[in-house]
């Protein structure tokens, strides 16, 4: 019986066949994401659902018979490499949609390349690679090893012919879904697999590519004062303002923070829901597309001792002498335990009051509130609401659990922010300024989603509102009235707010852009 079955397993079938069975399979393994957004998205009648999704059922099995029975055609076992390989990311997509209702686009594929292993190891999970194993690796043994009869170039013809009309008939019968498919197709692209991560990973290559090009240089600025002056900057990582105890949450999340004497607290909103983003736009003079020459590179080439500490990834280029990492700072440091984000407060009175120049900038780089492990990112004093989900995947099943360990990673937060505005306070020599904004913010179950990275036309307002506090220290700088400022500021006040702390005039410095006079 055994061998029977290995037998039949064994025995040859077409091309046509084979390519038949891997465009029913990618359709049923790997798009019902896709055809589940498109019902629940059409304003169609029924019958006019039905007729859609009929439609893209035949468009899709079309489009993919003919591209798997080409590949095979023309590119024989390379071919069959590619559909394995297709196979298994395809199920490792497939799954990430499932399990945090992520859309495979432009911004996930960057977030995919911005990546290291130490976190992108806290996804791993039996379920992760059981999932990977039955949807992606099986199918990638059968299309290795299955023996095919690749048969005559008359029946290519025919074949990949006759597909590519069907595509064509069935696409003009649905011309008048044209401006829905426009409307809609990010999302659909982003669900449709392969193709979603194929044609967003060459547009975040082709973009990669643009951006290695040379900063835009700003015009040349200069220090106007000696007056010694330190600045802090310290960029939250997927800090969302809606647990803020100063921003109205009601736990207590901020017991330090909100008796600090002098805090100011805007509302603000991130230009992105991803690292990269939304930290270049934090430092940038303006909203852009383009790389323009970032604050800590710019006051480095003004004549400010800059620093740059991080424990995060997915920065802009940064072109300073002084860049330190969490474990070249547990190096420096090895009493600290790199694990935690006070690695990067560690020393800094010391660093400041050593600097050789009047003017300091100081850039922190956190990531106290990165998932998908939020109850590793603070010591076990912080573990102040319990219990907690270990990570995402734990938390969709208890979602409480899940907020209770962000919410631990705020009052770490607001411990390591507290503490700092103590030693600035003490630095009597010094005028100093601490600012705090995040890159993005941050989804935590509500509409099932969780986690960041959605398209700014789709993130909920969880993933794009942030918390932006400012700290300074007696006569350093007049605030502007509320009534002088947008009622939500932008992450570009950072860049101009900075100028004037470190008093460098500057032909790119923009005063609508100033929360000081």
């Amino acid at each position: 019986m055994k061998q029977k079955m290995i037998k039949s397993l064994r025995k040859p079938i077409s091309l046509f066949v084979f390519s038949c069975i891997v465009s029913i399979g990618t359709l049923l393994f790997f798009n019902l994401p896709f055809f589940k957004y498109v019902t629940n998205n059409t304003n169609e009648s029924l019958g006019g659902q039905i007729f859609l999704l009929a439609s893209l059922v035949i468009i899709m099995l079309a489009v993919n018979f003919m591209m798997t029975y080409l590949a095979i055609y023309l590119l024989r076992i390379v071919g069959r490499i590619l559909l394995a390989i297709f196979s298994i990311i395809n199920a490792t997509a497939v799954y990430f949609i499932l399990t945090y209702s992520v859309m495979i686009d432009a911004t996930t594929i960057e977030n995919v390349f911005n990546t290291r292993y130490s976190e992108a190891s806290a996804f791993f999970s039996w379920s992760l690679w059981l999932f990977i194993i039955v949807f992606g690796v099986l199918p990638a043994l059968w299309c290795l090893f299955q023996p095919i009869v690749i048969g005559k170039a008359k029946q290519m013809g025919i074949y990949c012919g006759s597909s590519l009309a069907i595509i064509l008939l069935v696409a003009v019968a649905n011309i008048s879904q044209t401006l829905w498919i426009s409307q809609h197709d990010t999302e659909l692209g982003g669900l449709l697999q392969p193709w979603s991560y194929v044609a967003n990973t060459f547009r975040v290559v082709s973009s990669q590519y643009d951006k290695e090009q040379e900063e835009i240089k700003l015009p040349d600025g200069r220090i106007t004062d000696n007056e010694k002056a330190v600045v802090v900057l310290v960029i939250g990582e997927s800090a969302r303002k809606a647990n803020f105890q100063l921003y109205g949450y009601q736990r207590d999340t901020n017991p330090l923070l909100s008796k600090q004497k002098d805090l100011k607290v805007y509302q603000a909103t991130s230009c992105a829901t991803y690292t990269t983003a939304g930290t270049k736009a934090i430092l940038e003079p303006q909203n852009s597309d383009d790389l323009y020459e970032l604050l800590p590179n710019y006051a480095f080439r003004t004549g400010v001792d800059v620093s740059w500490r991080t424990s995060n990834w997915g920065e802009p280029p940064i072109h300073i002498d002084e860049y330190l990492t969490d474990n070249e700072l547990g190096e420096q440091f090895p009493d600290q335990n790199e694990a935690y984000d006070a690695i990067l407060f560690t020393g800094l009175r010391e660093r400041i009051e050593s600097s050789q120049k009047n003017k300091v900038l100081i850039i922190l780089h956190t990531s106290t509130s990165h998932g998908p492990k939020y109850a590793d990112k603070y010591p076990e004093a912080f573990e102040v609401y319990k219990p907690v989900a270990r990570n995402v995947e734990e938390g969709e099943k208890n979602v409480g659990l899940l907020v209770n360990a962000y919410d631990n990673t705020i009052r770490y937060t607001d411990f390591l922010l507290d503490s700092l505005i103590n030693t600035l306070r003490t630095m009597q020599d010094w005028k100093s300024a601490m600012i705090f904004i995040s890159d993005h913010g941050e989804s935590l179950g509500e509409n099932n989603m969780f986690m960041h990275g959605l398209p700014m036309k789709l993130a909920p307002k969880q993933q794009y509102e942030i918390p932006f506090l400012v700290w300074t220290s007696e006569h350093f700088r007049d605030y502007k009235s509320k009534a002088d400022l947008p009622a939500v500021l932008e992450q570009h006040f950072i860049f101009h707010s900075v100028l004037n702390l470190l008093s460098i005039q500057s032909p790119a410095y923009n005063k609508d852009y100033d929360i000081f006079k």
